[in-house]
């Protein structure tokens, strides 16, 4: 896994930190708040998913998720304004809810004190990037992400997001190193698509929410992890911890 690696890249929601049922909650309460009736958790995130995906040539994707949503919802609310929306719902929870995984922040103390260089590359907007490491006191007292990351790479740093590859690309160009110095995790299929087609090797870390992608994502990973203890475990035994 480590093996002649020198980048480590991390995508945050749903690999670092447990948020993507914060997104579903946040999405359920747009969904009412425009009408809607608003379904299950998992109904929401596939529907985000999918229509991230089909949206991901477009200026701004999330923009049009919400132009998608009022359409659904029978809004009258400009799409600006149900994504002014969408973000105002979820402050309270990125600053209060959003936490790392369990032991994720060991990973990173391990990895770091092994010289390896880190970088998050993901499809979070900055301002909620912004929101974790300035204002999340779960994040900012365990690992601050500024002082493990550098660069951290945001949506509004590439012009296409995942599964294009060109986040991981922007890391790997930004080190000047080739694919196979890089390692990257990742834990849904549209992460793990954007590994592979940069040509890099990925691990699938598990989250809950993308058990309706666990073959498409365990065939492309080179490993997976039921949690950051398992990854422990086996970068230890590969460093010689």
């Amino acid at each position: 896994m480590l093996k002649n690696k020198k980048v480590l890249m991390f995508d945050v929601d749903g690999t670092l930190i447990e948020s993507v049922g914060v997104w579903n909650q946040v999405d359920q309460e747009l969904i009412r708040r425009l009408g809607g009736t608003a379904p299950g958790e998992h109904a929401v995130q596939l529907q985000r998913d999918a229509r991230l995906r089909e949206f991901a040539g477009a200026a701004d994707a999330y923009l049009a998720y919400c132009r998608f949503l009022g359409k659904q919802c029978g809004s009258t609310m400009a799409p600006e304004d149900i994504h002014t929306l969408r973000y105002g719902i979820a402050q309270d929870f990125l600053v209060h809810k959003v936490d790392y995984k369990p032991r994720a922040e060991e990973a990173l103390r391990l990895f770091k004190e092994h010289g390896f260089r880190m970088a998050i590359a993901t499809t979070t907007r900055r301002k909620n990037l912004a929101v974790y490491c300035n204002l999340n006191p779960n994040i900012r007292s365990k690992a601050p992400f500024t002082d493990y990351f550098d660069p951290i790479y945001s949506r509004e740093d590439v012009r296409e997001i995942k599964p294009n590859p060109e986040v991981y690309l922007k890391v790997m160009h930004h080190f000047g190193v080739e694919p196979g110095a890089c390692l990257v995790f990742e834990d849904s299929l549209i992460g793990m698509e954007a590994a592979r087609r940069a040509g890099m090797e990925a691990v699938a870390m598990y989250d809950p929410y993308s058990d309706g992608e666990r073959e498409a994502i365990n065939r492309l990973a080179t490993c997976t992890f039921a949690d950051y203890g398992a990854l422990l475990a086996a970068a230890r035994r590969e460093l010689g911890d």
